[in-house]
């Protein structure tokens, strides 16, 4: 779980700009830039979008009950927790053109460049474009979701690793591994124990890249949730048992 470090590449980036009524798309060969920044509240739609966009891809988008309003209610709180504390949400932006260099905002944003062995087509440019700044060649390529959990093994608190979602168009770049790497990163420079979450068994692209960033699976535990029609049981039980002590 090494920090991604900016990488460099020899050629320029092609952009290609494809524009009608009913397409509006960029194409870039060569290499392309990347920035990995924590989520603002100007960021709200893209999020919301690819939250949704995770759950199409695993069919559950019958489950998907958040709205863009709910969900500035739990990660952009007006008192929010400790940095990295709360819910948080880390983006990576993409461009055919350099990032300026980040100020320090409390968390440094990570720029990083790839090479391109194929074209990439971003084929949702409005829908996709960065809010951040002034910056009008960015865009929202795929996020990570993380926050704070504690366990009675550590006296610290680590990582529960929710969520790492990339758009069709940048999967396969590497774009996961630095994504990934960043969350890693802040966790060991914070005094993080560690960075847990679930992972999927039935996708073996998806398994084989955690064990490759290093994660430790652990075969006797099951997964349990409470949830649903079974968590409200208790909720009526506490009803009746307050009636009944009147």
């Amino acid at each position: 779980m090494a920090t991604a470090l900016q990488q460099s590449a020899p050629s320029e980036a092609i952009i290609t700009t494809n524009s009608s009524s009913e397409n509006n798309n960029v194409t870039i060969t060569g290499k392309i830039y990347t920035r990995v920044r924590l989520a603002t509240k100007s960021d709200l739609s893209h999020i919301y979008q690819l939250f949704y966009q995770i759950h199409e891809y695993h069919n559950y988008t019958h489950l998907y009950k958040a709205t863009e309003s709910s969900l500035a209610n739990l990660l952009f709180k007006e008192n929010p927790l400790p940095l990295f504390y709360g819910p948080s949400v880390l983006l990576l932006e993409v461009s055919p053109t350099p990032f300026n260099e980040p100020t320090n905002e409390g968390f440094k944003p990570v720029l990083t460049t790839f090479d391109l062995k194929f074209p990439v087509v971003e084929g949702q440019v409005e829908e996709f474009r960065s809010k951040y700044d002034d910056k009008s060649d960015a865009y929202i390529a795929g996020y990570a979701f993380f926050y704070a959990n504690y366990s009675c093994f550590y006296d610290k608190p680590g990582f529960y690793f929710e969520s790492l979602y990339f758009r069709e168009s940048y999967r396969k770049l590497g774009m996961g591994s630095l994504l990934f790497g960043t969350v890693a990163s802040i966790a060991a420079n914070n005094g993080f124990v560690s960075v847990e979450g679930i992972v999927a068994v039935w996708n073996k692209k998806s398994y084989d890249f955690y064990i490759n960033m290093g994660v430790e699976i652990f075969d006797e535990f099951r997964y349990g949730k409470l949830h649903g029609e079974n968590l409200q049981k208790y909720a009526d039980k506490k009803e009746k048992n307050d009636q009944g002590s009147c």
